[in-house]
């Protein structure tokens, strides 16, 4: 009898053992399938030269890496590297790419207010006065409902100043009248009106197609883009006043691609975008002063102020630009009034 109590005992503790180890196994297991790491495509507009590429996107990446524990990795290609820039809304709208970047203009066929977004010439002086327009007064939500209608989260990347760079000096209405500029956007169709000749080049051509004189000015940023893509070393004149100053770079995110993350993750996702508007704004402008100073010591880049008479020719064709853009959409056409509304209290109209 003794045998048997003992041998039940042995038998009774063997079962316990092994099932505290399969539940241990069990919960041990559990955390690491949550904790999967997730790896997304991200597909910039911006060229691997341009600073935006490293401060921006590569900041991002660092960001999410490190507050999703590693969970979240963003795996980076350069402009062109999978899909053509103008392609990239599209390929993140039907989740083939979970993240992307563009400039508004590459959307102007699914967005009515990408033209707004990428700057109303002349309209903003300062990258404050731009800031407040997109999140105090409300565009940003306007811009995101509309891209959430195509399954795509929007977010500004940065409010910057959008510059020329030309090969001569722009001192009349007939130089203007001379130049073929790359161009995009909202800025292509007013460069037009204003009498000279654009064409839409990408960021990876850009350089060649200024040295080689197919065009004669370029714009992509300000001081910054055009420093990092060695413009200056073919175009010396820096053009003032700023074309526009608008959210002319955006981060597009797949709903789909958002919605399959764990709920934290997402919060997590949306808190570094919105951050990222912030940091990169402020920073952006605090580098454009130095890097044109930069330029104008190390390069021999001329300041081109226009003349006062070039700015009013181009202001008249500027407002032409914002009435064209109100036809778009009721959207649109709400996003121009407010525009107005704010300069007026500025007692800029």
């Amino acid at each position: 009898m003794n045998m048997l109590l003992a041998t039940a005992r042995k038998t009774l503790t063997l079962y316990g053992s092994a099932l505290t180890l399969g539940l241990t196994a069990a919960f041990v297991s559990a955390p690491v399938a949550a904790e999967e790491t997730i790896t997304w495509r991200v597909q910039s507009h911006w060229p691997g030269a341009s600073s935006s590429y490293k401060d921006s996107l590569g900041r991002l990446k660092e960001v999410l890496e490190e507050r999703t524990d590693g969970r979240l990795k963003l795996d980076l290609y350069e402009s062109g590297s999978l899909f053509k820039p103008k392609e990239t809304f599209n390929a993140v709208s039907r989740g083939i790419l979970e993240m992307g970047t563009i400039s508004p203009a590459y959307a102007q066929d699914k967005i009515s207010l990408a033209g707004v977004a990428s700057g109303l010439p002349l309209a903003f002086q300062t990258p404050a006065e731009a800031a407040y327009f997109h999140m105090a007064m409300g565009f940003e939500d306007m811009l995101r409902e509309e891209a959430a209608e195509h399954d795509v989260y929007w977010a500004t990347d940065k409010v910057y100043q959008t510059e020329m760079v030309v090969k001569e000096p722009i001192e009349s209405i007939e130089d203007l009248k001379k130049l073929k500029i790359r161009s995009s956007g909202a800025l292509e169709k007013f460069l037009d009106e204003a009498g000279a000749s654009t064409s839409y080049i990408d960021g990876g051509e850009l350089y060649s197609a200024l040295d080689s004189g197919i065009v004669d000015g370029a714009h992509w940023g300000a001081a910054q883009g055009a420093y990092s893509m060695s413009l200056y070393e073919v175009a010396k004149y820096h053009v003032k006043p700023s074309l526009n100053v608008a959210g002319t770079d955006v981060i597009i995110v797949s709903q789909k691609a958002l919605d399959k993350l764990p709920k934290e993750m997402q919060a997590t996702v949306k808190d570094a975008l919105k951050e990222q508007f912030w940091v990169r704004t402020n920073e952006y402008e605090h580098k454009e002063k130095v890097t044109l100073q930069k330029a104008i010591e190390e390069e021999g880049v001329e300041i081109n102020n226009l003349p006062q008479d070039v700015q009013d020719e181009m202001l008249k064709a500027a407002q032409v630009i914002w009435d064209e853009e109100a036809e778009r959409s009721d959207n649109a056409k709400k996003a121009v009034e407010m525009v107005k509304e704010y300069l007026t209290q500025l007692g800029r109209m």
